[in-house]
């Protein structure tokens, strides 16, 4: 930062305890990161520049350090006019801390015009970039917001245009979904977080490397059976239809692993220091299944929380089966009661599976944008692969990171559908010819 003045230099800003700052994420051709305001539930995306200036807002350090370190960074220093925006932008916003130091002296107001006062964000210069990950008109220095960046942040300050100096605006209260005899949702507990740390506490040992690689490596012992013996489980499925009873068991302990699978995601959260923020029932008659909201899931501190948050759903449909697999091999089971549990083996495995396929909204997806390090997986896919087959110079601007994650996800999500396919086509040829 240039020689600032002193008020300016010497403002020491730091960020609101509940501010989440993500990994860099790719977003179509540009580089992105998150920022969450965890207590609201407002987020918007900023470029690679803004996230190297706002994760250094910690309160100890000034304006004049940051600009240093980012001078050294980016090889340019800032003005008063970049500041006082950006500024603009965390305070509108209310992601700054109402005690931030100006200078080590008593004064905890905030620099003059850095908007933190009740107003609307500092204005956006003509010519500012569409989003905030480039600045065209100035490549050494943080992209100005547009004007519509506020609409992208949900519930956040966008609504009122204005933060003070006490604290973030008010969210404003969601809109309830309208509940009808075949579609609506109810929460099933009054602190769903609460009730995901005392689960944590119950079972959480089980997430202990000792206890859970016997687990994973049961499980796909257990997978290799059910492929071996998928022919014989095919035909104990075929038989169960017959069996109203054993076909109604069964689906009711589908069903309750599809609880478990959620709850699954809360506990894992929960352990990498995520928070649950609704637990409920949610139905689409004729179906009716439990879900679990975890907030702030894409700002784990590392990539594997955030993957092994992702696969804990379908680990734990895998890890219900277990019981189930050893009493069917080794338990003298009446035939009635051996076939329903080759049944449950099989279904259960494809409920897994299924949940693992990359497509969205599934798990599976889920896991691979993070493998992939990309938010909007899918969507940034298909826009790059079409511009790829037109041979549209615009492909050759992606970054080499996005040019091959993309056309990598798009071949794994064929042959990802292409076995399913298969093993569909073979398990009905199965049951035809048997």
């Amino acid at each position: 930062m240039s020689a600032a003045p002193g008020a300016l230099a010497a403002y020491r800003p730091a960020l609101r305890p509940r501010v989440l700052l993500s990994d860099p994420l790719l977003d179509g051709a540009a580089t992105v990161h998150l920022i969450k305001d965890a207590e609201t539930g407002s987020s918007f995306k900023v470029g690679p520049k803004e996230h190297f200036l706002i994760a250094r807002m910690d309160g100890e350090r000034s304006l004049a350090e940051i600009g240093e370190e980012y001078a050294g960074e980016y090889g340019r220093r800032l003005g008063d006019a970049h500041w006082k925006r950006l500024l603009g932008l965390l305070g509108a916003k209310g992601l700054l801390a109402a005690g931030a130091d100006a200078s080590p002296g008593p004064s905890t107001a905030p620099p003059p015009g850095a908007a933190v006062s009740p107003g609307p964000p500092a204005a956006v210069p003509p010519g500012a970039a569409a989003s905030m990950g480039s600045s065209a008109a100035d490549p050494g220095s943080p992209a100005a917001v547009p004007p519509g960046a506020a609409a992208s942040m949900g519930s956040s300050a966008a609504g009122s245009g204005r933060a003070t100096a006490s604290g973030p605006p008010a969210p404003a209260p969601p809109v309830p979904e309208k509940r009808t005899l075949l579609r609506g949702s109810l929460p099933l507990v009054a602190d769903a977080d609460a009730t995901t740390a005392r689960l944590h506490r119950a079972v959480g040992f089980l997430l202990a490397p000792a206890v859970l690689a016997p687990l994973l490596a049961l499980t796909l012992a257990m997978e290799a059976v059910v492929l071996v013996r998928a022919g014989e489980l095919l035909l104990a499925v075929r038989g169960l239809l017959a069996n109203p009873v054993l076909l109604t068991g069964t689906a009711v302990l589908l069903w309750v692993s599809t609880a478990l699978h959620e709850l699954a995601h809360g506990v894992v959260a929960r352990h990498h220091g995520g928070r649950v923020s609704e637990i409920g029932l949610r139905w689409r008659l004729p179906a009716v299944i439990m879900y679990c909201t975890v907030d702030d899931y894409l700002y784990f501190g590392t990539r594997r929380h955030r993957i092994a948050t992702a696969a804990a759903g379908a680990v734990m449909n895998l890890i219900f089966l277990l019981p189930f697999c050893a009493l069917w091999l080794f338990a003298p089971l009446d035939d009635a009661t051996h076939e329903a549990f080759a049944a449950l083996l099989l279904l259960g495995s494809v409920q897994a599976l299924v949940m693992l396929v990359p497509l969205p909204p599934l798990d599976g997806y889920r896991i691979a944008s993070q493998l992939a390090g990309a938010t909007g997986l899918a969507a940034s896919t298909g826009v790059y692969l079409r511009l790829a087959l037109r041979r549209s110079p615009e492909a050759a601007g992606y970054p080499r990171r996005a040019r091959i994650a993309y056309p990598a996800y798009a071949g794994a999500t064929a042959l990802v559908l292409a076995c399913a396919l298969a093993a569909a086509v073979a398990g009905v040829h199965h049951l035809l010819t048997a």
